[in-house]
């Protein structure tokens, strides 16, 4: 029984590239947050962007955004159930899917503790995407978010992953896209040569790709992926 103090909390979806933007937020994700006037944000420019394309029925000047990143602090998140109080809200990503490699799950954890309802919407994700055009095994699978910034450790994690991906286990990660070149040298130094690497680059939008190679191939026809958004896949 959810408690009638607090409205309901949807996590609505972002789109994931500016092209056809429109076409990746559903009809029902529209008709369901069109009332919402209080929005959890990671950034405040790209919920603006997104909520322009959800039509709500109050203009944006009478908006309550609230701020949920990586520099809030944990006892900050508390506070934000003010919004909710009376009010449903919607909780946003910068792209894709709110809570999935976002800060946004400390409040669901939170709402759901005190038995407020949490309604997720369908949306993309880079992740899912890349996963499903990789051709690897999307039976088991995990989601490794970053890799360690220093080399040893990010070595250590790479030969982790490696070592699960050849067990049948597909391992997606993501990198810092200025970073990106970096670690896909750093992948093609350390992992076996015929060890199969997918590329997501750009997904969703009209210059995207997804490309699988061995580590092999990569090494001679390397991309020049910096400051592309892209998500990892080793795989068998």
């Amino acid at each position: 029984m959810s408690d009638p103090k607090y409205g309901k909390l949807y996590l609505i979806p972002n789109f994931l590239s500016a092209d056809n933007s429109d076409d990746f937020i559903a009809e029902m994700v529209r008709r369901l947050v069109h009332h919402v006037k209080n929005f959890v944000v990671e950034n405040e420019k790209q919920a603006r962007a997104l909520i322009k394309k959800l039509n709500l029925q109050h203009p944006q000047n009478e908006l309550q955004l609230f701020l949920l990143n990586e520099h809030t602090q944990a006892m900050e998140v508390p506070t934000l159930l003010k919004a909710l109080e009376n009010n449903d809200v919607g909780i946003m990503s910068d792209a894709g899917l709110p809570c999935i490699a976002d800060p946004g799950s400390a409040l669901v954890a939170l709402a759901q503790s005190k038995n407020i309802e949490v309604i997720p919407l369908p949306g993309a994700s880079s992740m899912m995407m890349a996963l499903m055009g990789s051709g690897f095994n999307g039976q088991q699978f995990t989601f490794s978010g970053y890799l360690p910034i220093d080399k040893n450790p990010k070595i250590k994690r790479i030969k982790e992953i490696e070592t699960l991906a050849h067990r049948g286990i597909t391992q997606i990660f993501m990198e810092t896209p200025y970073r990106n070149n970096q670690l896909l040298s750093e992948l093609i130094a350390q992992c076996n040569p015929q060890s199969k690497l997918s590329i997501a680059c750009n997904i969703s939008s009209e210059k995207g790709w997804v490309r699988t190679k061995t580590m092999a191939q990569w090494k001679k026809s390397l991309p020049d992926l910096h400051k592309i958004p892209c998500v990892f896949v080793i795989g068998t």
